[in-house]
């Protein structure tokens, strides 16, 4: 176990431009600060500069950075790869350790400082930063499906919006708002102006061909429903038929990437020694999600540990030898929305 006193301790506040690093002996004396751009060819200057202040006190450096996985990633791997120690500060400790100065202060120096602090006062609890690719590649496909998802969900509403405006019995014939048939419609007869001298049989040979499955009642039930609802042309239709098919072409390309990135997601999953998707309920999408949230389930050493992580395991509150066990408000809220979301899911 590493003593203390024989460590120069280096915080760093990570940010997308900038990195700030303040050097702290063990007795919290801060020697140096240093500002770094965030860039490979900076990160040298930065260890040249901690190794000269090491090699002068006789102490071995210790990098502690405020969340290794986000904008400090890259400064994390090089460390790393070029043989210093790098601990993962939560940044729940730093900000605790801010908050427990008489004083409140908040700028990058000072948050280095308690980074830095809590580096020192932690040593031997706080986990290695091992940014593997594999799952910094994989949280950033989930984060970027999840961004697609919602981009899906608001383009729907917006067609509703419009086709409710043009078509007000669209449920009717389409419950599907998004569907293949629907959304070649939407496309093709914004409002129903375009429909004019359309009869079912032709509608009936169009949808065909989009759907091999496609009826002539449905075409029927259509041109129906457009009649019984009346007119619903107004000035400036145009303007609002164009909004209509951008939605639908916002859609589809929604749904092209969706597909992709699927694909990307089930390739870099095989990287993964889990077999997350044999169990019942867990897809490609949710194994991804816990994945991206546990990172390697092994630095848990038992599964309360792993509970605790995401909040689900009970917390007791006591005082005088009384008291009672609560549900958790703390831990990782994403993983515990997954873990509800299949507690659910299983007992349904």
């Amino acid at each position: 176990m590493q003593k203390r006193e024989y460590l120069l301790y280096v915080g760093i506040d990570l940010h997308k431009e900038t990195h700030t690093a303040v050097m702290v002996n063990c007795w919290n004396e801060k020697l140096e600060v240093v500002v770094i751009e965030n860039k490979p060819s900076e990160f040298k200057k930065l260890a040249e500069k901690v190794n000269r202040k090491s090699n002068h006190l006789g102490l071995e450096p210790i990098y502690g950075l405020e969340n290794a996985y986000g904008y400090g990633r890259s400064l994390a791997v090089w460390l790393i790869e070029h043989g210093y120690i790098v601990k993962d500060i939560n940044p729940a400790l730093a900000y605790d350790q801010r908050k427990s100065a008489p004083m409140y202060r908040k700028n990058d120096e000072y948050d280095a400082y308690c980074v830095a602090t809590v580096l020192i006062n932690q040593l031997h609890t706080l986990p290695d930063a091992k940014p593997k690719d594999n799952e910094w590649t994989l949280a950033q496909l989930v984060n970027r499906r999840d961004l697609l998802v919602k981009d899906g969900i608001r383009f729907k509403n917006g067609l509703h919006e419009q086709i409710s405006m043009a078509y007000p019995s669209y449920s009717k014939f389409f419950s599907e708002i998004d569907g293949k048939c629907a959304m070649y419609f939407w496309k093709t007869y914004p409002s129903p102006v375009h429909l004019q001298e359309k009869t079912a049989e032709d509608l009936t040979i169009e949808f065909k061909e989009i759907s091999r499955i496609a009826r002539r009642d449905k075409a029927e039930l259509i041109l129906d429903c457009v009649q019984n609802d009346g007119s619903t042309i107004r000035e400036y239709q145009e303007s609002r038929d164009f909004i209509t098919t951008s939605l639908v072409r916002d859609l589809e390309h929604q749904k092209e990437e969706l597909a992709g990135l699927d694909k990307e997601i089930e390739k870099i999953l095989l990287s993964f020694d889990y077999k997350l998707t044999s169990m019942p309920g867990i897809g490609t999408s949710i194994a991804s999600k816990l994945i991206a949230e546990i990172g390697d389930i092994r630095r848990f050493a038992n599964a309360d540990k792993l509970a605790r992580f995401a909040g689900v395991a009970p917390v007791k509150f006591s005082s005088a030898g009384k008291g009672k066990e609560q549900s958790s408000r703390q831990g990782n809220r994403q993983l515990h929305g997954l873990f509800y979301f299949l507690a659910v899911t299983m007992v349904s």
